[in-house]
């Protein structure tokens, strides 16, 4: 039986879509292109997920291969928030999830500053039970040792956590721990997935 629900946040709480970003914004498709290729697709942005660098210094080792100067990088480093905003029909599970007695649980790859942001920008973290962010635990999913950091944390049993991610690579490495596994896809409404996930298993 599942009594927990663990939520990945970008792309499944938080939408993270930059490419819809710079579209609506009018970037040209090289600048574009750039940005999302020297600075979303750098080595940097997964050592800042991982708690590995800071910010300063990820916008300075990415300054030194990019045609991007400094200072547009470290614009685009300053949009992070700004990219991010609540998907309201998600959102709006966790109370009704919280008053069918499930607790929950955040576990998101995300840089330090950036999470400290959101956590205090945002209502719905009153919500959780708890949760894992990579970069303060120095492991980012799929590594199995994110996952299992946040089962001790809190005392879980796998296979009464439901683990819900927009990408099928974490939510298998979720299974492979033990818990159950829901892959959303990015969708903006899973209201019908979860409640067909949270039926019991025949047989």
């Amino acid at each position: 039986m599942i009594k927990n629900i663990v939520f990945d946040l970008g792309n499944v709480l938080l939408s993270f879509r930059p490419v819809e970003f710079f579209d609506k914004k009018n970037y040209s498709e090289p600048l574009k292109t750039r940005i999302l290729s020297d600075i979303f697709g750098s080595l940097e942005w997964i050592m800042l997920d991982n708690g590995d660098i800071t910010t300063e210094e990820a916008i300075t080792a990415i300054a030194l291969k990019s045609s991007l100067n400094k200072e547009e990088i470290a614009h685009v480093f300053n949009l992070r928030t700004e990219l991010m905003f609540p998907l309201d029909h998600n959102v709006k599970l966790l109370p009704e999830l919280r008053k069918r007695d499930f607790r929950l649980f955040f576990l998101s790859n995300f840089p330090k500053d950036v999470f400290e942001e959101i956590k205090t920008g945002y209502y719905f973290f009153r919500y959780f039970d708890g949760g894992v962010i990579s970069s303060l635990v120095k492991y980012s999913k799929p590594d199995n040792r994110i996952y299992e950091c946040l089962l001790k944390n809190y005392s879980l049993i796998p296979e009464e956590c439901l683990f819900i991610d927009d990408l099928e690579v974490n939510v298998a490495a979720a299974e492979a721990c033990g818990m159950k596994g829901l892959v959303t896809f990015g969708s903006q409404d899973i209201s019908k997935e979860i409640k067909n996930a949270l039926l019991p298993s025949s047989g």
